[in-house]
């Protein structure tokens, strides 16, 4: 971040805030609400800032040095801009509703097709795509609307213009061919049909195959609106509020229309804005849906809160509506310490929304006439342009979600996903973003870093300090002060003079280390890569097109790599290999910071709108997937260096980084607010399909104390990506160095983490496969509790833990609830029957995990130094019977770092259930024995039936089949701690089949 500083700084005054409220347009005025909403989450608070501006010099001296942190609340916001500030939000949040409508159904189907189905009377056409025209005051325009229906039950909205086509990104979405081989086919039910009901003229498209049951219903008239039905239920409406507008140039030159002065400047930096007004606004709504969530990345609650209050009498559509805060931001940008209750946008962006709620659902028998289900949908907006999203509520019922999106240009292409429910959600997501790569075993271990470690004999202390004290670690990182000068894929020859000895000292303990390489290339023509890439003329251009942009980041004066351009990310890949990158070895692996893009000198810190890329793309175009792509070019550098699993974490992200590797929550503060927003926060990304990620342990700015960073490594073990971190002006925070007590607190925690990676390993293959999230909300396992929808002080991991991380200081007792079913305390084995709601006493050793029940967990108990020293463990299966004393599990392993797992022979993947007192397993994939790559040799050490089923005491033992050997078909049956009923070293292998029963 661009707050790793030490230069003096001045303050500048603050500004006086605006106390003049916008107003705005009020939508759904025609439907004018009288009555309150019962439930709302309350509006962000107003937000008081202390302000320092970066104090800027010529002197390449003063970049190059760090910067020191002031001791104030450090959120600059008048480096940012605000939807006021922006002119197309500013243009668009309050606007009058435009006279669009939709033309008639341009139909595509050949004249033979048509003949051969016979007449529209008997039979219901069929079209590939369904392409309409679009007009505004009734005469036609130049955009076209195209509806795709994919045989998963999405369906895309597309507008375009046809004279100028707006840019899309490439290399976001899957292969086009993965997305073509998915399109099915329109059934055109109706076309330019009157509604009896409505009285408006209607074209109603039905998916084809006809199971899937999903509608697409077209208003034609001023103001048109599209319509997805799923199971005859209304699940998503585009334009119900009126808000579509789709700014064109001129038709001619392709210009800002009528040649006039559109350039834009803020902060003393001026966007020329060559092309004019290119903006767009929508507005897409979720009638069944009490609650929507998405929109990452931000500090916030889970829920989203609403941004634009709803009119609930005439007397306020007559003053207009007030906006309660600003529209959530989606634009990529270096935030220095960012607050932990805020909107606004920070370092990633994922322009999805999920939402979720019930409808009336009409039941067979008397008393089920108001039964209520649940339906859950998704959306995501196919553009990387700085982006506004108003999320408005309604006052009269729950039920129902609006959200109005604003973006600065681009395509506006909507994928549509119906549901019903999030599992549905997320498999169509991932069906054309993709899922998760499978990770190296290795990155899913605990990370240590800090900025900086000082040279080598600093780092093999540390490597040292975690052996002494018993605490196992996978990697060790370095930040920037590793680099000869900020020249990236160089060392301090005096600080890190044999790197190759230092890494390799590390592997021998089956660990690896990660250095930082961020995307800005020292201006230096004695760094190689720096003349190499200029001489290749691969860097970012200035607005003139054959300038190379100069911006000034860690090195001072710095170019940035046009990553946007496919042969450039190809040439920065083979920068990784074994023979260029010097000092390098297979376990060095790699981190990119900075890669929003971070420019010190530029407009809110970032590039400027109208740098030109490649293809004479502007930046505003691709500003939020540039990091993307430079983590992408990274990861293949890694990938291709030895062909195994990369593993390259990035701060910048956009849909589609799930793809490549992790993130992380960037630039925390070490407070309890950042500890307790962190839970939202990757809640958020996984359900966003991006769920490697986690929060700096301990907070990167400012210094934990003992107790608040014990409690940040017992939540932060349940992260998907667990690492500690620091800012070089905090004290040193190596876990054993806050006492005896506390490391060994700290040496728990972690160890929980590898007691737990059988089943974080299992959870990342079910999202490779699925899309579904690591560690979940409450709400994803109990749709229908509406206790939950809003609950973000605890999460699932998979569907069978459940964690309530204690968050408060000085805490000795929290707030449990339980949803319906079984559940059972981890620590003490006492069961509880939910739906229940309780207060728990929790010590400094405590953070209540509760195993549901019908669930079996699989652990590694033996306590290990790192990945690889626990590679052929033997696991403990914990079961935990539902009300029918049954219980479902899973289990997955591979070689842990080749891409063998992608087919059959290299991979285990078993299911576990557990039933009339017998554990079976069964194999989910078929493989030859000729065939088999992977042969796994983990053997079960025990399993544990939670729960104080009275029966447990009439079993004598446990008989194995097939037995482990002629002698040994039976294992000894035991009572554990706190009454847990364990089957004792049975060592059966996992690579088999096999049943253990209890005999009396």
């Amino acid at each position: 971040a661009k707050s790793k500083s030490n230069q003096s700084q001045k303050e500048e005054e603050r500004p006086k805030e605006n106390a003049q409220k916008t107003k705005r347009r009020p939508s759904g005025a025609r439907r004018v609400r009288t009555e309150m909403r019962t439930m709302r989450p309350a509006p962000f608070p107003s937000s008081s800032f202390f302000f320092f501006f970066f104090f800027s010099t010529a002197s390449l001296a003063f970049f190059s040095s760090r910067f020191v942190v002031k001791e104030v609340d450090a959120f600059k916001a008048q480096d940012f801009k605000t939807c006021e500030t922006s002119s197309f939000c500013n243009r668009h949040r309050d606007a009058a509703p435009k006279a669009y409508s939709i033309g008639k159904l341009i139909e595509t189907a050949s004249k033979e097709n048509k003949q051969r189905r016979g007449s529209a009377d008997e039979r219901a056409e069929e079209e590939d795509e369904a392409s309409f025209d679009v007009f505004l005051d009734d005469t036609k325009t130049t955009i076209k609307m195209k509806l795709i229906a994919y045989a998963n039950g999405a369906v895309r909205l597309r507008f375009d213009d046809v004279l100028h086509p707006r840019y899309v990104p490439k290399d976001v979405l899957v292969p086009d061919e993965t997305v073509k081989a998915l399109q099915t086919k329109w059934t055109v039910e109706k076309n330019m049909e009157k509604n009896a009901e409505s009285g408006k003229t209607e074209t109603v498209l039905k998916m084809v195959p006809g199971e899937m049951n999903v509608r697409v219903r077209i208003e034609h008239e001023a103001p048109p609106a599209i319509v997805v039905e799923r199971n005859g239920m209304e699940v998503i409406a585009f334009n119900r509020e009126e808000t579509f507008a789709f700014e064109t140039v001129d038709g001619a030159s392709g210009l800002a229309q009528g040649g006039g002065d559109t350039a834009e400047t803020f902060n003393s930096h001026t966007d020329t804005r060559p092309f004019g007004n290119t903006a767009l606004s929508f507005d897409v709504s979720f009638p069944s849906a009490t609650d929507v969530y998405g929109l990452p990345e931000r500090a916030t609650s889970l829920s989203l809160k609403s941004t634009i209050k709803r009119p609930t009498s005439q007397e306020e559509v007559d003053q207009r509506l007030h906006h309660e805060s600003e529209p959530y931001r989606l634009y990529n940008l270096d935030v220095f310490e960012y607050e932990s209750e805020s909107p606004f946008g920070l370092y990633g962006s994922i322009p999805m929304l999920l939402a979720h709620g019930s409808k009336d659902m009409k039941g067979s028998e008397k008393d089920d006439d108001n039964k209520r289900g649940t339906i859950s949908s998704g959306i995501y907006f196919h553009n990387p342009t700085e982006t506004y999203v108003d999320i408005i509520k309604e006052e009269s019922s729950l039920d129902e979600r609006t959200s109005h999106w604003m973006a600065e240009s681009g395509a506006l292409d909507l994928f549509l996903f119906p549901g019903p429910d999030f599992a549905n959600v997320h498999k169509m997501y991932g069906d054309f973003l993709g899922t998760t790569a499978l990770p190296p075993l290795f990155s899913l271990g605990y990370h240590q870093c800090r900025w900086n470690y000082r040279d080598e004999h600093d780092v093999e202390e540390v490597d040292a300090g975690f052996d002494e004290h018993d605490i196992p670690y996978d990697v060790i990182w370095l930040d920037i002060e590793h680099t000869d000068g900020k020249r990236y894929m160089t060392w301090d020859s005096t600080k890190f003079p044999t790197p190759e000895r230092m890494i390799h000292n590390i592997a021998e303990k089956g660990r690896k280390m990660v250095v930082i390489i961020d995307p800005h290339v020292k201006k230096d023509n004695n760094y190689p890569i720096f003349k190499e890439a200029e001489s290749k003329q691969y860097y970012v251009k200035k607005n003139d097109k054959t300038t190379d942009f100069d911006g000034w980041c860690w090195p001072g004066s710095s170019m940035y790599l046009d990553v946007t351009n496919p042969d450039v990310r190809t040439w920065w890949a083979s920068k990784f290999a074994l023979d260029s990158y010097k000092g390098s070895t297979p376990d060095l692996y790699v981190w990119n910071d900075m890669n929003e893009p971070s420019v010190f000198n530029g407009p809110e810190i970032t590039m400027q709108k109208d740098l030109i890329h490649h293809g004479d793309v502007e930046h505003r175009e691709v500003h939020n997937v540039f990091g993307m792509y430079y983590h992408m070019a990274t990861a293949e550098g890694i990938e291709k260096r030895q062909n195994e699993r990369p593993f390259v974490l990035s701060r910048a992200f956009f849909a589609g980084t799930q793809r490549i590797g992790p993130i992380w929550t960037g630039d925390n503060a070490a407070d309890w607010e950042h500890l307790k927003v962190s839970v939202p926060m990757v809640l958020t990304l996984g359900l966003t399909g991006l769920p490697f990620s986690g929060a700096d342990i301990g907070g990167f700015f400012g210094n934990p104390d003992p107790e608040l960073l014990v409690r940040w490594y017992q939540l932060g073990a349940f992260y998907p990506f667990m690492r500690g971190h620091a800012h070089i002006d905090t004290k040193r925070r190596e876990p054993w160095l806050f006492g005896d007590e506390n490391t060994n607190l700290i040496r728990e925690a972690i160890r929980n983490r590898y007691r737990l990676l059988p089943t974080f390993y299992a959870l990342f293959d079910e999202n490779s496969r699925l899309g579904t999230p690591i560690v979940r909300p409450l709400f994803h396992a109990f749709p229908d509790d509406p206790r939950v929808l809003r609950k973000d002080d605890c999460f699932m991991l998979g569907d069978t833990l459940l964690v309530y991380p204690v968050m408060e200081s000085s805490a000795s007792q929290i707030e449990i609830y339980l949803p319906k079913g079984v559940w059972y305390d981890v620590n003490t084995n006492e069961k509880h029957v939910g739906p229940k709601a309780f207060m728990k006493e929790v010590t400094m050793r405590d953070i209540p995990q509760f195993q549901r029940g019908g669930s079996i967990l699989i652990t590694k108990e033996r306590a290990r130094r790192s990945t690889r020293a626990q590679r052929n463990d033997p696991i403990t299966i914990s079961i935990a019977p539902d009300e029918k004393g049954e219980a479902r599990g899973a289990y997955y392993n591979d070689d842990g770092t080749s891409f063998a797992h992608a087919s059959p022979s290299g991979r285990n993947r078993k299911q576990l259930w557990w039933s009339n007192y017998a554990l079976a397993t069964r194999a989910l994939e078929s493989v030859s024995s000729k065939v088999q790559s992977f042969i796994d040799e983990t053997e079960v050490e025990r399993v544990r039936i939670l729960g104080d089923d009275k029966s447990n005491a009439s079993w004598k033992l446990a008989r194995l089949n097939p037995p482990r050997s002629p002698e040994k078909n039976t294992s000894d049956v035991t009572f554990g701690r706190n009454g847990v009923f364990n089957i004792n070293a049975p060592f059966l292998s996992m690579q088999d089949v096999f049943v253990i029963g209890l005999v009396k």
